[in-house]
């Protein structure tokens, strides 16, 4: 376990040695939608006894790993995929025998969380270390295709009576800024059509064309880049929505009739789904937000960075803003432990939605750990409310270690509800949040960076509220002797702009001159639909097999996402998948073997975990607010630094990060000229039982209000910075006032908060009302929708629904006035007159 040296570098606890990672390089292949990634990572051992290194880190959980090798003194030593256990005994075997070798295994838990085992590195050596990984890439709502590079895995919490451990919890954990290891990153990018540009969170070099048709082009990561977040691109290209397929050859040395041996298909399609115009309220919506102490976490590392907790609680506010009249609605807060707003879903009015308002107000990251498990259950037992579908939005930062439980219960539930769910903050478990998402036929989302989660989430509420396509299938039309098997199954619902990957396997002689057709039928608001792609029988033939790749994945993950995955026939079936395709599985492992050594390793074996970059707080006088959200059983406050007793809180429960230039030294009982040595960090190598952490919700209030309420009081006596000032900016957005004082109808009310948005006094306002028959609540409302137009236009993926509904209301209430009232509020208000937003 690692810990902080008087802040002076990162080093091992018993031999304060240094850490054996150095670097790691990355090399991603952008085809269309698909990424082939390489990664490489140099480890070397600076001691004088050989060492164990082990590097737990994030994937995303529809990665394909289908390689793994090392290379020690110019010398490569393949990987073989093995059973799991068998890969275990085979590297125990090896280590005990004095040779090197190296391990990857997914977590058996999680499938986005992964482990690589350098074992027995002789003293002063250095070895490479080697995995490639494919994985389809998803589109934006703005037609961007994105591909993220984890670098921030989350402490995920275990609840009580979880009887399987989570690697996470045993990560050390350094500062954002302290990481050790640096990442270097090259990205090419092919497309039939034109790459028109490509974005980052981090930065890189200008994008390079490659040929005159910028069809190919290439970008890399900055020197020296610290790999402390996640890494992403937004790839711009022309003609994003078309439908493709890919036509891949198989292996020549695999037998026919295989997977492997066969040629495969991957089927790209979008659904061409008109806009629906009419707006149900036959709906009921049920919104789960995470309560648990990380949320009190900043949503990025930047200077004034809202924290998690207030983004969800404003989207909140855009979200109750933007329901249907009519519909039901409950919202549940939960950690470890949960509540929900009413006993049953309401029906949705001006008093249930201001009531809901109000309860939101008062939300907080007090709740403990991430136990979603339970209010799913209490929502699932409870019947749906008749005439009504079942809507359920979750809103986590996805440090949950029961994952595949979570999943089978959604999935349990899922013939009479959908799923949206919404991860918050990098370090969010893929596997969970998609996993949720797909197992209802909903949809995913990830905010990361500096992404506001609002108009993701109002974007996944328009999805919601419209029709969706159902009753998909696949028919082909290909030559005699020639038979299509899907390997993947076909989607239940799909929604307006979004894409789908449908893999197939081809079995027969193709004749590369011949051609094919794929149809895909579905229904559509009652309509039969069908979209037909015509394609050659002539496959690509790839080095890589990225589509048959990626076909074994989708297939190992079907069967791991079963309700029968711990079935001993399931295992056996993901065990010969994972075999025949070289894909890593939860029960299978990459191990290898260097037995070219002269002579067997001795010394004492030295294990060294790699640390990754966390949440960490540089002073502890006070304590942090994240960790005064999460409930602890004792904490002693020493002359110089917070000491937890024998039972502190659980990992997953604190905010790890390094406190951002917002949170000035003094809120917390410094100075600007404390020493490194006159600072601490807390220890990382905490019990991780609930029960250590389990403490009265009394005690867990008076911690809150000790450590933080009389240091944020005082910064804002005397206006410094802290987490409260960025809540209170928030607030002052006039976009978010304005939209806070709708009502549920869509009108806004003429009156003093009101005005004072529009710089007038009430009086002023009322006096510029163009007719004497006209309503204030009228005039109110065009002004709003106006103004929203002309100074909230940034925010409208935001604002779009509530103005709809807001449009709605004012035509059936201004009558024929809606023309001279819109203009005479684009004249009040000095911005151009524009009929068509009111539909003239």
């Amino acid at each position: 376990m690692f810990r902080r040296f008087n802040c002076s570098g990162l080093v091992n606890r018993t031999s304060n040695k240094p850490v054996p990672l150095k670097n790691i390089s990355v090399n991603v292949e952008v085809k269309g939608f698909v990424a082939d990634v390489v990664s490489t990572l140099v480890y070397k051992n600076e001691e004088e006894n050989p060492i164990e290194a082990v590097f737990v880190f994030p994937m995303h959980d529809d990665c394909a790993v289908y390689k793994f090798e090392a290379t020690v003194d110019g010398k490569t030593v393949v990987a073989e995929i093995q059973e799991k256990q068998q890969a275990r005994d085979t590297y125990d075997d090896a280590i005990s025998s004095g040779q090197e070798a190296f391990l990857l295994e997914q977590d058996e838990s999680s499938s986005d969380v992964f482990t690589c085992t350098v074992g027995n590195l002789p003293p002063k050596q250095e070895a490479t270390v080697g995995l490639a990984f494919v994985m389809e890439l998803p589109l934006e709502a703005d037609g961007a295709v994105r591909f993220v590079l984890p670098g921030v895995l989350n402490p995920r919490y275990t609840p009580q009576g979880f009887d399987q451990g989570q690697v996470t919890q045993q990560v050390p954990r350094v500062p954002m800024s302290e990481v050790p290891y640096k990442l270097e990153m090259d990205a090419s990018i092919k497309y039939p059509h034109e790459i028109t540009k490509v974005e980052s969170n981090s930065t890189i070099t200008p994008l390079q064309y490659l040929n005159s048709d910028k069809t190919s082009a290439k970008v890399s990561l900055d020197q020296g880049h610290q790999f402390n977040k996640d890494v992403e691109l937004l790839i711009y290209y022309s003609d994003v929505h078309k439908p493709s397929i890919c036509l891949e050859s198989g292996l020549e040395t695999a037998e026919a009739g295989t997977l492997m041996g066969d040629a495969a298909l991957m089927l790209n399609f979008y659904p061409s789904i008109p806009e629906s115009t009419s707006q149900s309220n036959m709906w009921e919506f049920i919104f789960v937000v995470d309560r648990s102490g990380s949320m009190a976490c900043p949503m990025n590392n930047k200077s004034r960075a809202t924290t998690r907790i207030s983004s969800a609680k404003e989207t909140l506010l855009f979200l109750l803003k933007s329901l249907p009249l009519g519909c039901y609605f409950n919202i549940y807060g939960f950690g470890s432990h949960y509540e929900s707003f009413f006993s049953e879903s309401r029906e949705y009015t001006q008093d249930s939605m201001q009531e809901a308002l109000e309860k939101v107000e008062k939300m907080e990251a007090n709740f403990g750990g991430t136990e979603i498990l339970q209010p799913l259950q209490d929502i699932y037992k409870k019947a749906c409310v008749p005439g009504r579908l079942r809507q359920v939005f979750i809103f986590t930062d996805g440090e949950v270690g029961n994952t595949k439980q979570v999943i089978l219960l959604v999935k349990k539930h899922s013939t009479n509800h959908r799923c949206f769910s919404f991860g918050i903050g990098e370090g969010a478990s893929t596997a969970l949040v998609k996993g949720i998402a797909k197992a209802a036929s909903g949809t995913a989302e990830f905010i990361t960076g500096s992404e506001r989660m609002q108009p993701k989430v109002l974007q996944s509420l328009k999805r919601a509220l419209q029709s969706s396509v159902k009753d998909i299938s696949v028919s082909w039309q290909l030559p005699s002797g020639v038979e299509a098997s899907l390997l993947s199954k076909a989607p239940v619902v799909m929604f307006q702009n979004q894409r789908s990957i449908i893999y197939a396997q081809l079995k027969g002689k193709l004749d590369e001159k011949a051609e094919g057709h794929a149809s895909v039928e579905y229904i559509f608001e009652d309509q039969k639909c069908k979209e037909s792609l015509q394609f050659r029988l002539e496959p690509e033939r790839s080095s890589r097999l990225t589509v048959h790749h990626l076909a074994g994945k989708r297939m190992i993950s079907e069967l791991e996402e079963g309700e029968h995955e711990n079935s001993d026939e399931v295992k056996k079936r993901i065990t010969a998948l994972s075999l025949q395709t070289g894909i890593i599985s939860s029960h299978t492992a990459f191990v290898a073997i260097n037995k070219e050594l002269n002579q067997p390793i001795k010394g004492p074996l030295m294990r060294r975990d790699v640390p990754l970059g966390g949440y960490m707080m540089p002073k502890c006088r006070s304590i942090p607010v994240c960790l005064a959200a999460a409930p602890v059983k004792v904490v002693e406050k020493k002359e110089k630094c917070m000491k937890m007793n024998t039972a502190p809180a659980p990992a997953a429960l604190l905010c790890y990060a390094e406190m951002p230039p917002m949170y000035n030294r003094k809120l917390f009982g410094g100075s600007e000229s404390d020493t490194k040595e006159d600072s601490c960090c807390f220890d990382l190598s905490y019990n991780l039982s609930v029960e250590s952490a389990a403490v009265s919700s009394g005690a867990k209030q008076e911690l809150h209000k000790q450590s933080l309420s009389k240091h944020f009081r005082k910064a804002i006596k005397h206006g410094e910075g802290s987490v409260s000032e960025v809540s209170k900016k928030e607030e002052s957005s006039p976009t978010v006032k304005l939209v806070s004082l709708q009502n549920a109808d869509g009108s806004w009310k003429l009156d003093k908060e009101f005005a004072a948005i529009m710089k007038l006094s009430e009086k002023e306002l009322s006096s510029k009302i163009p007719k004497q028959e006209i309503d204030s609540s009228v005039w109110a409302t065009v002004l709003a929708i106006v103004w929203l137009h002309a100074f909230g236009a940034e925010l409208k993926d935001e604002w779009e629904l509530l103005v709809g509904k807001a449009l709605t209301w004012v035509k059936g209430h201004a009558g024929s006035n809606l023309r001279e009232c819109s203009k005479a509020a684009s004249d009040l208000l000095k911005t151009p007159f524009k009929p068509e937003i009111f539909g003239l």
